[in-house]
């Protein structure tokens, strides 16, 4: 079960890894796109890490709710939107959820992924976050459905993940600055499913 000190844990780990992985992710960016996903992704994050330090949460969804707005405010780009909306469509889903086990946090995964498809109109295939998150939603579901607990959850999603950035760089780009590329956008790891495979990894390592 993961409780508020759990999802504090999981940015903090997720804010250092990015911190890490930063010029990795600007390097795929530079590739495809505007070369500034690693260090907007690191700005924000390290933002979003200092606010468990900076006040008080009374619940889990009021501290993601603060993140979310944070990646929003200092996130540039499209991926402040994208994140944050995720990490605000999460903690709605997790209002009043004190423990969260498989049930509920796939619930605020679920959550998250539909705020970032409304946000970005992808489809799956189309060389997005999206081809890393669709098959982690359904490894989670069925990983869960099985009698997976939380820890056996979170790791099949991040297996599933990964599967499914490393087939983004295969694809040819149908969205976002990438697009304009058309065939030359393939050969290429997309960004954000990378640094999304990377805040799932994070989740299986934190929240369990």
């Amino acid at each position: 079960m993961a409780n508020l000190a759990s999802f504090t844990a999981w940015i903090a780990d997720y804010a250092e890894v990015v911190n890490d992985q930063a010029d990795y992710l600007t390097d795929l960016d530079r590739a495809i796109g505007d070369a500034d996903h690693g260090s907007n992704m690191k700005r924000g994050m390290a933002k979003a890490a200092e606010l468990a330090g900076a006040e008080e949460f009374a619940s889990i969804d009021v501290y993601l709710k603060k993140v979310g707005m944070t990646l929003v405010s200092n996130v540039g780009g499209a991926s402040g939107p994208l994140y944050g909306t995720f990490f605000l469509r999460m903690a709605g889903a997790l209002a009043d959820v004190e423990e969260a086990g498989a049930a509920e946090v796939g619930a605020g995964l679920r959550a998250g992924v539909e705020g970032i498809l409304a946000r970005g109109k992808a489809e799956a295939g189309d060389k997005t976050m999206y081809d890393a998150w669709a098959p982690a939603l359904e490894a989670f579901d069925s990983a869960a459905g099985s009698g997976s607990d939380l820890a056996g959850a979170l790791g099949a999603a991040a297996e599933a993940a990964a599967t499914g950035r490393d087939a983004t760089q295969e694809l040819i780009a149908r969205k976002g600055r990438a697009s304009y590329l058309g065939e030359r956008s393939r050969g290429h790891l997309d960004p954000g499913a990378t640094s999304s495979t990377m805040l799932l990894e994070s989740a299986a390592r934190t929240l369990t």
